[in-house]
């Protein structure tokens, strides 16, 4: 039957009398994605979505009308999502490389174009392969090595180094902290006092690690031991670092703070040397905060790593997190990331990153209070902190401070041309605020997408909750 007008109006008045018809929806949509009709078809599909929202061949569906709208990163966060389960339909394989090549990563792309050609040998795409420059009929890897036997000569293989030589301690190319190690173990004197708002937050990590500090003598009477970790995620600039710090100074321990830069290194086996050597230093300064900043790069899901040296970097920091390799008793694990979603689920289990904490954009109290923090000690004349609260909806705590970086430029501009300064007002700060807009919003407009689609076990509610409030 050719796809028509007609066709559409017979499958349409056929869906009207049996809504619950998901075959009909569906194929209803693939006729209308084939004629380029891309809002009605994203609309059958989103439809069929709320009658069966873990059907795969559907989600993969959306994501293709997204791909073809050019809503590339709400058709990848579908496609992200797919491709954590443990047989993603070959679909999403086709579709991530077309992702994956439209954002410059060919690897990514060559790695999904193959592994779908390999489950379903149809799904071949010759535009696809001339762009990533591979020829999948050519191939043979039985072929490539007999090449490599006969072509090599003695020479040629002597001139390259030796295993032992490419694991060199030293060199221009190490990086990271391994076995000598030069991490900054810090004091830190702030402490929640001067932490704006994040009321809820701050509860939690008293209840986590702090009390059990304070008070072992109640805690281990009910078998709990001063450890763990938490996990604070949210949008950036929201203060995830700043309570990092905080929480180490209330109870007046050591901190360590990490960065990728400090873990991952280019020799084998090194990177987990380093995760090693901070967790023992942790160990040995403890009680010690170990703060792990954007951990989803340390972290990240091992189903998106075919690399085996990756994957054994994350099994080493799950070790590490058990105590399999030392008494973690007193090391405080905090991390921070502003991409939850990309975290492997086996650091949320118990014992690990077992509480999650929403860390939103500041509240209107919580922006006065940041406000007045981040005037302390300079020229302020009777500011109206309620007033700019209400007109800061949606800045982060990082935002607030650009605001307030921006007043004070105008008012040393000022100075420079008067020759006396003057002081900072309410007029002045609402005039920075046009000049800065809220950094959270793409962020939320991301988390949107996790949780239409990925959000069945409800671990990002609170981000639901906040949005709905």
């Amino acid at each position: 039957m050719p796809v028509n007008e007609g066709t559409i109006r017979a499958l349409r008045s056929a869906l009207a009398q049996n809504p619950e018809n998901l075959d009909l929806r569906k194929h209803l949509g693939e006729l209308l994605l084939m004629l380029g009709r891309y809002p009605e078809a994203e609309q059958e599909f989103r439809e069929a979505l709320t009658r069966a929202p873990e059907d795969p061949d559907i989600k993969v569906s959306l994501a293709e009308v997204f791909f073809q709208e050019d809503k590339f990163s709400e058709a990848l966060v579908i496609i992200e999502a797919l491709l954590t389960q443990p047989t993603p339909p070959p679909g999403a394989h086709r579709l991530a490389a077309h992702l994956y090549l439209h954002s410059g990563d060919m690897a990514s792309s060559e790695t999904h174009y193959r592994l779908g050609l390999e489950k379903d040998p149809e799904l071949y795409d010759s535009n696809l392969e001339e762009r990533l420059g591979i020829d999948t009929d050519r191939e043979n890897p039985d072929e490539d090595f007999e090449e490599a036997e006969e072509g090599g000569s003695e020479e040629e293989f002597d001139s390259f180094p030796a295993p032992e030589d490419m694991f060199l301690e030293e060199g221009p190319f190490r990086q990271g902290l391994g076995r000598d190690g030069d991490a900054e173990i810090e004091n830190p004197s702030l402490t929640f006092a001067d932490v704006g708002g994040m009321e809820n937050l701050k509860e939690e990590i008293r209840m986590k690690i702090i009390h059990p500090l304070q008070h072992p003598e109640i805690f281990e009477a009910y078998g709990k031991k001063p450890g763990g970790g938490i996990l604070m995620y949210g949008p950036p600039g929201c203060g995830k670092t700043f309570i990092a710090r905080a929480t180490a100074g209330e109870v007046k321990s050591s901190f360590i703070a990490i960065g990728l830069q400090d873990v991952l290194n280019m020799y084998v086996g090194e990177s987990e040397r380093s995760l090693h050597h901070l967790f023992e230093l942790a160990r040995n300064y403890a009680p010690c905060v170990l703060f792990f900043d954007e951990v989803d790069a340390l972290a990240a899901s091992r189903s998106d790593f075919r690399n085996a040296a990756t994957r054994q970097v994350i099994n080493q920091f799950l070790a590490e997190l058990d105590g399999i390799t030392g008494n973690n008793s007193g090391v405080l694990v905090l991390a921070a990331t502003n991409a939850p979603w990309h975290l492997d689920p086996a650091f949320r289990r118990p014992g690990r990153f077992d509480r999650q904490v929403f860390v939103p954009p500041p509240d209107p109290g919580a922006r006065g209070e940041i406000l007045q923090i981040a005037l302390a000690g300079k020229p302020a004349d009777k500011i109206d902190y309620a007033k700019l609260a209400k007109k800061t909806e949606g800045f982060s705590g990082a935002d607030l401070m650009s605001v307030v970086d921006i007043a004070i430029e105008a008012k040393l501009r000022e100075a420079m041309a008067k020759g006396a300064p003057s002081a900072i007002t309410t007029k002045s700060l609402l005039t920075s605020i046009k000049d800065v807009r809220p950094s959270t919003r793409e962020w939320f407009n991301t988390a949107r997408n996790y949780l239409l689609y990925a959000n069945q076990s409800g671990i990002y509610d609170a981000i639901r909750d906040y949005l709905e409030r």
